[in-house]
């Protein structure tokens, strides 16, 4: 009997072990199959830039897996028993169990609101393809600053500075604001000073030091008792490990 790996999640985690493995062991000795949401690739790590308007590709995975042997399950992975070593999906047809031998754990990571009121009615997120192209067309929609348009971009790690900066330069007439709980670029050591130029040249407005209480559809309420007036808020205040993975005992 084949020894059966199972991959959960088909993002760069995902993909690259899968791949991996592949090329390193024999099909006549291993199985391996990839349970992934979507069928396609998602280059998540530039998903703001697809937000700002450009085009990025979404290959097949079976295209990306094609001469891979690597087998591709469509479906959403609902729990894992790593007693009995089965894995539950649902998928179009009702789903059902897989059983693995060896698994894989790559299924990534969740927008965390932190408990701020809001977020999840009224802000936008880069952290999937659908998620990005719903704040592409609202940008789309918005006028530039003497039309009332306005972005507040929450978040000062990676995914908040890149996805501020990319909206600054790819529509430079749209106000932007950069609200940071600290300092910005404070993780980023010698980039930090670079950062900073590059918010000024942007015409990007950053609020150090600032947290927030809450979102509304057309507002943003700050701890310190400002407003901030915006006509996209994009949520990038952090991310949370699937629960799949708690429930699981994983």
């Amino acid at each position: 009997m084949k020894h059966r790996i199972l991959v959960l999640g088909a993002g760069y985690a995902g993909t690259f072990a899968a791949g991996n493995l592949a090329r390193r062991l024999s099909p006549v000795d291993t199985e391996i199959t990839v349970v992934n949401a979507v069928p396609d690739f998602v280059q998540r790590m530039r998903l703001h830039q697809l937000a700002a308007g450009q085009d990025i590709a979404s290959p097949e995975l079976t295209d990306v897996f094609a001469g891979t042997g690597i087998r591709l399950r469509p479906a959403r992975v609902t729990a894992v028993n790593p007693e009995r070593r089965l894995v539950t999906v649902a998928d179009s047809d009702g789903g059902g169990e897989l059983g693995y031998d060896t698994l894989v754990y790559a299924l990534g990571s969740h927008v965390a609101d932190h408990g701020v009121p809001g977020v999840a009615e009224h802000a936008f997120t880069v952290a999937g393809r659908p998620s990005a192209l719903r704040l592409r067309e609202r940008l789309d929609s918005l006028g530039g600053r003497h039309e009332g348009g306005s972005v507040v971009v929450i978040g000062d790690g990676l995914t908040g500075i890149e996805t501020a900066t990319e909206i600054a330069e790819s529509r430079p007439g749209l106000p932007v604001t950069l609200v940071a709980r600290g300092e910005l670029g404070a993780r980023l050591s010698l980039a930090r000073n670079h950062l900073r130029q590059a918010c000024d040249r942007l015409g990007i407005t950053v609020l150090e030091h600032t947290g927030v209480e809450a979102v509304e559809a057309a507002r943003v309420l700050c701890g310190d008792g400002a407003s901030l007036v915006s006509g996209a808020t994009v949520w990038a205040g952090g991310f949370a490990v699937s629960p799949i993975a708690t429930a699981s005992g994983l």
